[in-house]
C-alpha cells in the first residue's frame, strides 16, 4: 500500500511573510526550506499570487487540443526540447538515469524561451520562435501571461534560495539576466487513449529535473506523482490545490555541492481501480543564462565540490538523454 507523505520532510510554505518582508518569518521560512532541501528536495508554496482561473484555462484550452485527432495534432509534432508537441512514445525520462524503462504514458505541448539572444550561436541553439496550435488560439495568451507569473515566482523563490544558503539573496538570481526555461503542458489520459501500460511504464519515469528549480502545477490522482526520499522510498506527493510544488533539479544540486538534493520523482501509470483517470500537469523548468558556469558552493555549505560546468551543456546532454529514438 502506497502511503502519503504526511510529514515535514515535504512541507508547505506561505510565500507571503516573506515576500511581505517580515524579518523574523522570513528567518524560519529560510531554514524550513534548507532543512526540506535537504531531505527530499521538495517544497509545496502558497501565497504565491497567481490566478488559479488562470491555470484552469490553461488545462481547457490543452485539453481541446490534446483530444483532436492524432492526424491533426501532427502538424506540430516536435522532438524532445522543440516547441510543439510530443506524442506518445516520444520521451522516457527513465532513460536519465540509465534505465531502459518503455516510454512515457503522455503527452506534452511544450514551450521554452520567448525572446531571442544577441549571440548568435546560442540563439541556434536554444531560441526559436513558440509554435501555437491555430485550432485553440486562446491557448497563446493564457500562456505568456502564465510565463511571465512564473518568471516572476521563479526570481521570488530563487532569492529565497540564496538566503536559505546564508548567501546573497541575488547569488542564484544573478544569474538570470536572460535565462532559458522549458514549459511543459503534459496531459495523461486515461488506457482508452495510451491501451493497458507494459510492465515498468510510467506516465513518467523515475528521474530528477535538470534545471535549476522546477515550479509544477498538478492535479491529484491515484496515479499521480511520487517522490523519493531516503526515509520513506516512494510515497505519493502531499497535494494542495492552491499551492505550487517546487523542486530542486540537477544543476542546483550540483551549484549547492550536494547540500540540497535533486528531487527524485515519478508519475504513476493510471491505475487498475480507475483506468479512464485523467490528469494534467503544468510544468515550468527554470534554468539560468546560457554560459552560466555553475560551481559548487565551498565548505561549510557544500558537501561535494563538482567540477564546474556550463549550464547548458549540461542541460543539452540530459535532454538528449531521455530522448527515444
Amino acid at each position: 500500500m502506497r502511503t502519503s507523505v504526511s510529514n515535514p520532510r515535504v512541507p508547505t510554505i506561505d510565500l507571503r511573510p516573506w515576500l511581505d518582508g517580515d524579518e523574523q518569518a522570513r528567518k524560519g521560512i529560510a531554514r524550513t526550506v534548507d532543512e526540506a532541501l535537504q531531505t527530499a528536495g521538495f517544497l509545496l508554496v502558497t501565497g504565491h499570487g497567481v490566478d488559479p482561473a488562470l491555470r484552469t484555462g490553461i488545462r481547457e484550452a490543452a485539453r481541446a487540443f490534446f483530444r483532436m485527432p492524432v492526424e491533426t495534432k501532427k502538424a506540430y509534432e516536435v522532438k524532445v526540447g522543440g516547441r510543439g508537441w510530443l506524442g506518445p512514445g516520444a520521451e522516457a525520462n527513465g532513460y536519465s538515469e540509465g534505465t531502459e524503462t518503455p516510454p512515457d504514458l503522455k503527452e506534452s505541448l511544450t514551450f521554452a524561451t520567448h525572446e531571442p539572444f544577441e549571440d548568435p550561436v546560442v540563439n541556434a541553439e536554444w531560441y526559436a520562435p513558440n509554435v501555437w496550435p491555430e485550432e485553440v488560439p486562446e491557448l497563446r495568451a493564457l500562456c505568456e501571461e502564465y510565463l511571465e507569473r512564473m518568471a516572476e515566482l521563479e526570481k521570488q523563490l530563487l532569492s529565497l534560495l540564496g538566503t536559505a544558503l546564508g548567501l546573497e539573496a541575488d547569488f542564484f538570481s544573478r544569474h538570470m539576466d536572460h535565462p532559458t526555461y522549458g514549459f511543459n503542458i503534459n496531459w495523461y489520459p486515461g488506457t482508452e487513449v495510451i491501451g493497458e501500460p507494459q510492465p515498468g511504464q510510467f506516465r513518467i519515469g523515475p528521474h530528477t529535473d535538470f534545471g535549476t528549480v522546477t515550479i509544477l502545477d498538478r492535479q491529484a490522482g491515484k496515479g499521480g506523482l511520487q517522490v523519493f526520499t531516503d526515509e520513506g522510498g516512494w510515497e505519493d506527493a502531499p497535494f494542495d490545490p492552491e499551492a505550487f510544488t517546487i523542486n530542486i533539479g540537477d544543476l542546483m544540486a550540483r551549484w549547492t555541492g550536494d547540500r540540497w538534493r535533486s528531487g527524485r520523482h515519478r508519475v504513476l501509470p493510471p491505475p487498475a481501480d480507475a483506468p479512464a483517470e485523467e490528469l494534467m500537469s503544468l510544468v515550468y523548468f527554470g534554468e539560468c543564462t546560457p554560459g552560466t558556469l555553475v560551481e559548487s558552493v565551498p565548505a561549510p555549505v557544500g558537501r561535494v565540490a563538482y567540477e564546474a560546468v556550463d549550464s547548458h551543456v549540461y542541460l543539452r546532454a540530459k535532454l538528449d538523454s531521455i530522448t527515444v529514438g
